[in-house]
């Protein structure tokens, strides 16, 4: 029976909760309402160690999966930026010595390459052949003007193109990079008379006689 305190009946607590807050254990009220099919309210499950674990490692695989990819991109832009810096350093290098291999070019046209400048003039070539210099412009080429540079202009019947008939000054690449184009002189084929010659004076007057 609720106790009473001046006349009035006082409220009684019951504890229904099938788990003990203190000891986190099934009551024995608990335990015997199961025992009797009774149904009672079931504790949350708690998240599972090896659930949480492996979730964490997917998310640090997949962090470090990017990250290497990133570091990957990083690398690749500076190998090209740092050989796009040496290519413009040698073509640098080699600009200036072109004057150089014109004096050389010159010597040997005209019989002046022998001795010890030969030599050393061939060991120049092959310097500035092995850093990927190469020379062109061909007498007879068809003239381009992404590649020859024309000093001199005439007409000529024997071309039916623009053509280089005279090679000035070779032209130099490296690669596919004019450094210098090639200076010539080009012809072009000859134009056609826009009327037939006019007849003499004399073959005129004879006509008209007629």
């Amino acid at each position: 029976m609720p106790a009473r305190e001046n006349g009035h009946e006082e409220p009684v607590i019951r504890d229904k909760r099938k788990i003990d807050p203190e000891t986190g254990q099934v009551r024995e009220t608990a335990a015997a309402d199961q025992a009797a099919g009774q149904p009672f309210a079931e504790a949350p499950a708690a998240v599972s160690p090896d659930g949480e674990l492996a979730a964490q490692l997917a998310e640090r695989t997949a962090d470090l999966q990017r990250l290497q990819a990133e570091y990957v991109n990083y690398r690749r832009r500076v190998e090209r930026d740092r050989a796009a810096v040496r290519e413009q350093a040698v073509a640098g290098a080699l600009v200036e010595l072109l004057p150089v291999l014109d004096d050389i070019g010159r010597a040997r046209d005209h019989g002046e390459l022998t001795g010890g400048f030969a030599k050393v003039a061939e060991s120049l070539e092959a310097a500035v052949t092995k850093l990927g210099l190469s020379s062109f412009g061909q007498k007879g080429e068809p003239f381009d003007p992404t590649v020859h540079e024309a000093l001199m202009h005439s007409y000529s019947p024997d071309v039916t193109e623009p053509t280089a008939i005279e090679v000035l000054q070779p032209g130099y690449r490296m690669g596919d990079r004019v450094l210098r184009p090639a200076r010539v002189a080009v012809a072009e084929p000859a134009e056609p008379d826009d009327a037939a010659p006019a007849a003499p004076d004399g073959d005129a007057q004879s006509e008209e006689d007629n």
